[in-house]
């Protein structure tokens, strides 16, 4: 890489705050990064990396403090303006407009230039140059969260900006493409670009970045070269002292809970095609895959979004459901918490406790004769805040007020807590930090300890490894054999999920 410049950083924020209320989310942050530097942004959910990046983007403006650009102070009042100078951010949230083509996305952003024929070629052509295939004219809402990040990073490298933001870049990629994502960030800080990296994949961040900067509590607690410190010393700065490890317990596999056989769908151009897929009492079965290979289908066939022609394709604690809606299959005993958590999982306007109704409507707790017990639904939203450590500022707060994080945990203990016979959940700890992640893994093999049988649908290898009982690919929406998780290793599986025979 190439040698930090002695010259002015390409950024710098001098003693940024930002309160929210009381919440002292940004207090006094010093940061910077050079031109062709890699800068990584450490923390766990909630430690301010997310206001942070706002302010530099113009998405929110600073309460107190002053960000530098190529030495000189600037204002960024606007997102507009961020482009303008020449910062460009992948948000780990997309701003897509779910009604619009890919194209048409693109050019929302890219302030008057080329349009068309020829701005489809140049989707394209950076598609092809960085492997983030895409079909420009397919609506968004046709999309997978992974083919919706990809239209991200393509649109923010279109604009060639001389400072670019990925937040959590390779969530949904396989560890291949992972490898190429990291060839383009080394090509572009090559050329002159500042790269700032958020992940808390620490393992790609020593591989990648020749810096980094961790915020623990919306303070600055350290800025180091990662190459030269330890995964746990890394660890322990960003969380403290707690013990981020997974215990797997040793459990007992019990009788059939689901059942899934010549399960067939198609939608536009996807297609699912499932010939024998079991599931039983005590057991996590993972299903990995490159997003866009099947993977809402799957979901949606099991949750009951999609029906099936045939009752006998899914059966569910020994009763064909195939046909049966969401709400029956929930009477039946089997929960979901869908990828995408803020519009599909939570409604982004309704309160926490209004969120907590939303699949609680059959419960006879929650709602009798057409009343709604509010003390219920509080009483709820108190028990999944705290098993789950869900931070917020109170049962009244909508849902899109808290952060990515703290709103996986809140659905997944929403499901959770219901000790459902069979839980269905795809991508559970996307974007997640390390401490609530392991919170959500544990409390996943808890779940299946219990009894449940939980189907597990992701893109983070090493979770399915850490957490599954048996693993299969789905790759263009058909599912490989299921083999016993100790048969598989990662690069096994990252060649399975491309389809490569190199994986059998």
């Amino acid at each position: 890489m190439t040698s930090q410049p002695t010259s002015a950083p390409l950024l710098e924020t001098r003693d940024i705050s930002k309160a929210f209320g009381d919440v002292l989310a940004n207090n006094q942050i010093d940061f910077k990064v050079n031109a062709s530097q890699i800068h990584a942004l450490l923390g766990e959910n909630g430690a301010g990396k997310s206001t942070l990046m706002k302010i530099i983007c113009g998405l929110q403006q600073p309460d107190t403090g002053e960000i530098r650009w190529k030495g000189e102070r600037c204002t960024i009042g606007n997102p507009k303006a961020a482009r303008a100078i020449g910062i460009g951010m992948v948000h780990q949230h997309f701003a897509l407009f779910d009604g619009l083509s890919v194209t048409e996305n693109i050019a929302f952003s890219i302030d008057g230039a080329v349009q068309g024929k020829v701005l489809e070629n140049q989707i394209m052509d950076l598609a092809d140059r960085y492997g983030l295939p895409v079909e420009p004219r397919k609506s968004v809402f046709e999309l997978s969260a992974g083919e919706k990040q990809r239209i991200e990073i393509l649109r923010a490298l279109l604009l060639n900006p001389e400072l670019l933001i990925l937040d959590e870049p390779t969530s949904v990629l396989t560890p291949q493409e992972a490898e190429q994502l990291f060839d383009t960030v080394r090509k572009l800080a090559a050329n002159g670009h500042g790269i700032v990296f958020i992940s808390h994949k620490l393992k790609e961040v020593k591989a990648l970045c020749d810096a980094a900067t961790v915020l623990r509590g919306g303070s600055v607690v350290g800025t180091f070269d990662p190459r030269e410190q330890s995964t746990e010393a890394i660890a322990e700065l960003m969380l403290g002292s707690r013990d981020i490890r997974t215990q797997k317990q040793l459990k007992y596999i019990g009788e059939r809970r689901l059942h899934i056989a010549d399960l067939k769908h198609s939608d536009n151009d996807q297609t699912l095609s499932i010939d024998n897929m079991q599931v039983h009492a005590g057991e996590i079965f993972g299903i990995a895959g490159v997003a866009g290979n099947g993977q809402e289908l799957l979901y949606a066939a099991l949750s009951g979004e999609m029906e099936s022609t045939d009752d006998a394709s899914i059966v569910i604690n020994n009763t064909p459901a195939g046909t049966l809606s969401p709400n029956k299959r929930r009477a039946l005993g089997m929960m979901f918490v869908p990828e995408e958590r803020l519009g599909h999982a939570a409604v982004p306007q309704l309160d926490l406790c209004e969120n907590v109704l939303l699949s609680n409507v059959s419960n006879s707790d929650a709602s009798k004769n057409g009343i709604v017990s509010g003390r219920y639904l509080s009483d709820t939203v108190d028990r999944i805040t705290r098993d789950f450590d869900v931070r917020h500022a109170g049962n009244k707060l909508a849902a899109k007020n808290l952060s990515g994080g703290n709103l996986q945990k809140f659905v997944v203990g929403r499901e959770i807590i219901k000790s459902p016979s069979v839980l269905i959940i795809n991508q559970p700890t996307w974007g997640v930090d390390a401490v609530s992640a392991m919170r959500i893994r544990e409390s996943l093999i808890a779940l299946a300890a219990s009894g449940s049988a939980i189907v597990v649908i992701s893109q983070d290898l090493d979770e399915l490894l850490e957490i599954s009982d048996q693993l299969a690919v789905l790759h263009h929406g058909t599912l490989s054999n299921a083999k016993a998780v100790e048969e598989w290793n990662i690069e096994q599986l990252g060649l399975a999920m491309t389809g490569s025979t190199e994986a059998a």
